[in-house]
């Protein structure tokens, strides 16, 4: 399949987002996972059919269609919690949905804006000196971080701004393909982020960009993004393999900046006690040399 930038960049059409958003989510469906019958062989279609969801959801088979057919004008909220409840959606596809179905104006927030981070932010990074901490925002743009991020991860200051990003990274630099021991699961986090996103912000020009670049140059991210997944994860646990201390399993927060909820503050920190630990102690007294030991791996 011939995959160029502009015609990644029309998959961020609203309407052609909630059909193909809504077929995947109703072919994952089986019929005994909403109690139907199943006739085996006799079914056409992955998943339920149109009238079988259309039934569950205590629609009209022509409405529901209309629906996935990307026309979601005069939409009511019932109806898509209805929607979302036979789909058995969880609470950010149910929101993804509702912003592709019932997008809302962001006339303080221009989709292509550039963010800033305020000063008292970077401020307060400079201050958790034991911890790796930036601040992430829409586009999964990297905006500010600490020396500590820098010594994990490496030194985002010398890159391009416009190569401070995680999909980037992650999709397009073997170095970081390394650096996380669970990058698969690094890069579905990444893709369902930007899937939100361009449910926020389906006419986010850079958005679009970013997302043609990337189905150009990554079959990797062309696969994840055909999933249609969605999901918004503010903690877990990522593991690492830093080319200085070796594997690091760290915790990490996301906050959401109450001023803008387009900036996340993400925070790192290890088990005390713990070998990943003592490997964060050796990179905050390593500093600069453990963010160059990360480029040049």
């Amino acid at each position: 399949m011939d995959i160029r930038p502009e015609s990644a960049a029309r998959s961020l059409d609203r309407r052609a987002e909630l059909s193909e958003f809504l077929r995947s989510r109703r072919a994952r469906l089986k019929p005994e996972d909403v109690g139907l019958p199943d006739f085996g062989r006799h079914r056409r279609v992955p998943g339920l059919r149109r009238e079988e969801l259309a039934q569950l959801a205590g629609v009209s088979v022509a409405y529901y269609t209309r629906l996935e057919q990307g026309n979601g004008r005069n939409v009511s909220a019932e109806v898509l919690d209805s929607i979302a409840r036979a789909l058995r959606l969880t609470d950010a596809e149910h929101a993804h949905l509702t912003h592709l179905a019932r997008p809302k104006q962001h006339k303080k927030r221009p989709a292509g804006r550039t963010l800033q981070v305020r000063t008292s932010l970077r401020q307060l990074l400079d201050s958790m000196d034991g911890v790796p901490a930036y601040v992430v925002g829409r586009r999964s743009e990297i905006l500010a971080w600490n020396r500590m991020a820098a010594a994990l991860f490496g030194d985002w200051g010398e890159l391009p701004v416009a190569e401070r990003n995680w999909a980037r990274l992650v999709f397009l630099r073997p170095d970081y393909r390394d650096l996380f021991l669970d990058w698969e699961q690094k890069a579905i986090d990444i893709v369902c982020a930007l899937r939100m996103d361009a449910g926020c912000y389906p006419d986010d020009p850079r958005l679009s960009a970013l997302v043609g670049e990337l189905s150009v140059k990554s079959p990797d991210f062309r696969r994840l993004w055909a999933t249609h997944d969605v999901k918004e994860k503010s903690h877990g646990v990522k593991r690492l393999r830093h080319p200085l201390v070796g594997e690091l399993s760290l915790n990490y927060e996301t906050l959401k900046l109450a001023d803008d909820a387009d900036q996340g503050l993400v925070v790192y920190h290890a088990e005390p006690g713990s070998a990943s630990a003592e490997g964060l102690r050796l990179l905050a007294s390593w500093g600069a040399d453990a963010a160059r030991s990360v480029r040049s791996a």
